[in-house]
């Protein structure tokens, strides 16, 4: 299954990546709804989280939330909220979104046309805090 994650993985299109390990990577969505929402993504193109092999899914929500604590001190946020829709692409990716209250979750509130720039700072940031922390994989 070829998704439009695993063309941004691959190179053949456009991605602002904070990690890429093994197994995983991270990377800015085109849609954020806050400044720093990222997409943790297994490499592996599965279409539904509960069918990920159970070290895959170790691995991926453990980056999760590795990126959330990053998430945190790079954009000064008081929580980050974790969701997992599955709807809009067919390929497992956990949504961390800086939120200090609910509404900072809808995605009605999602921002598009964001220019790249904004985009690659965001990953900047957040890569430079995952590497602060030790996170193997950050850029």
């Amino acid at each position: 299954m070829t998704s439009l994650f695993s063309r941004i993985i691959a190179g053949e299109l456009p991605g602002h990546f904070a990690l890429k390990d093994e197994h995983c990577v991270v990377f800015m969505t085109i849609a954020p709804i806050r400044t720093g929402h990222a997409l943790v993504v297994p490499r592996q193109p599965i279409n539904h989280w509960m069918d990920m092999p159970a070290d895959l899914n170790a691995h991926v929500f453990d980056i999760g939330r590795r990126v959330a604590l990053a998430q945190r001190v790079a954009f000064g946020s008081d929580r980050v909220g974790l969701v997992i829709a599955g709807f809009e692409v067919n390929h497992v990716h956990l949504h961390c979104i800086p939120a200090d209250e609910m509404s900072h979750l809808n995605f009605a509130n999602q921002q598009h046309n964001v220019p790249a720039t904004e985009l690659a700072d965001a990953a900047a940031r957040l890569a430079a805090q995952l590497r602060t922390d030790g996170v193997s994989g950050a850029l």
